[in-house]
């Protein structure tokens, strides 16, 4: 099979985004949906919600219904904002967010803005990872929680990518692997305190039948979790 063709993020979610839900659509979305969802309160009243890196609004939903009281989502592509702007109509519950066109190195909100800032498989695509953490709690209010996921660096040094097909053709998203003395130094720069770390595998049977993949994904985890908080 020839190689995608590699693009940066606003380039690939520009093609990628009409056919991307607002949902965990394979097996390694699931683990890590399931990870950071695990780790996010089951009860959001009284809080305020950001989403740096929103997509199609798939963590927005989530926080819709675990009763958050404000959402903001914000993402780099018009394309995929378009997206979640649909998906929040679509979801018939009510739904309601800013969203706001703007990088996760960059966000277009106020010092100490929310009390959950959520970013799921989206820092991977951002080549400075202290740059990013720092932007990210600066956005949190003192004592607020950051939940961060991204691609595992198991996966990425044994070649995974994050690929999709449109018009035909075999597209990947660039991507940086960051490393835990990253995270470490990253945090610790940032000053982000990390609470917790999680490491899903594979669910076996979220993996269609006949599916090709590489089964060393059955043995190694696929993405790293952490929860994180703003101490000052």
């Amino acid at each position: 099979m020839p190689s995608p063709i590699l693009l940066a993020p606003v380039e690939a979610y520009a093609l990628w985004a009409a056919d991307y839900p607002p949902h965990a659509h394979n097996p390694v979305m699931l683990a890590e949906e399931r990870a950071m969802l695990s780790l996010l309160a089951h009860d959001l009243r009284g809080h305020d919600v950001l989403d740096a890196g929103c997509g199609s609004g798939r963590y927005l939903l989530h926080a819709h219904r675990r009763h958050a009281s404000r959402l903001t989502g914000v993402d780099l592509s018009p394309d995929m904002l378009a997206r979640a702007r649909e998906a929040l109509h679509a979801d018939g519950s009510g739904a309601r967010a800013e969203l706001l066109l703007g990088s996760v190195d960059a966000l277009p909100v106020a010092d100490g803005r929310a009390d959950v800032v959520l970013c799921g498989l989206v820092v991977g695509h951002v080549p400075d990872l202290r740059r990013c953490l720092a932007e990210l709690g600066r956005a949190t209010k003192p004592g607020g929680t950051v939940l961060c996921s991204d691609v595992h660096p198991i996966g990425h040094a044994l070649g995974w990518v994050r690929d999709f097909k449109a018009g035909g053709r075999r597209y990947a998203v660039q991507h940086t692997s960051h490393l835990y003395g990253h995270w470490h130094d990253a945090c610790a720069a940032a000053g982000l305190r990390i609470d917790a770390v999680l490491e899903p595998m594979l669910d076996p049977a979220d993996i269609p039948a006949g599916a090709r993949f590489d089964r060393a994904a059955l043995q190694n985890p696929v993405a790293l979790v952490f929860k994180l908080r703003r101490e000052h």
